[in-house]
């Protein structure tokens, strides 16, 4: 993957992709802990460089639902989009909205070429949507 990006196969590069595609929306603490898990000793800020690089690639891609620090997934080249548990903060995806979708369609582009719609549904997880017994 690294390659087809014109990217060096690089230690690093390898460990912090494998991280992001074993957990899907995780933070850049997480992602460094895994790396470490893999590799041993490498510093924050070349976990943060790789990030950067494998973003600009479009081998990740970095969410930030509002609130929330940045998060990394894997899954690139869709148009999907996020579910957010507003008490414990966990994320899924959502593939793109089905049925009537007016908010898709804007009201006024102001002369832009639209690609791209990003949504984020808020609610409770199955877990914390549990109402605690009285």
């Amino acid at each position: 993957m690294l390659r087809e990006v014109a990217l060096r196969v690089t230690r690093p590069r390898v460990a912090v992709l494998s991280a992001v595609h074993d957990h899907p929306h995780a933070d850049t603490e997480s992602i460094i802990g895994a790396v470490r898990e893999n590799l041993g000793a490498v510093s924050h800020q070349a976990v943060y460089d790789v990030l950067r690089a494998l973003t600009a690639a479009g081998l990740v891609r970095r969410i930030e639902p509002p609130g929330s620090v940045a998060r990394y997934e894997a899954r690139v080249g869709d148009n999907h989009h996020h579910v957010v548990c507003r008490s414990c903060g966990v994320i899924a995806d959502v593939d793109c909205a089905v049925g009537t979708t007016p908010c898709l369609t804007p009201s006024d582009d102001h002369g832009f070429v639209i690609d791209e719609a990003e949504v984020i549904y808020w609610g409770l997880c199955p877990a914390c949507s549990i109402a605690p017994s009285s």
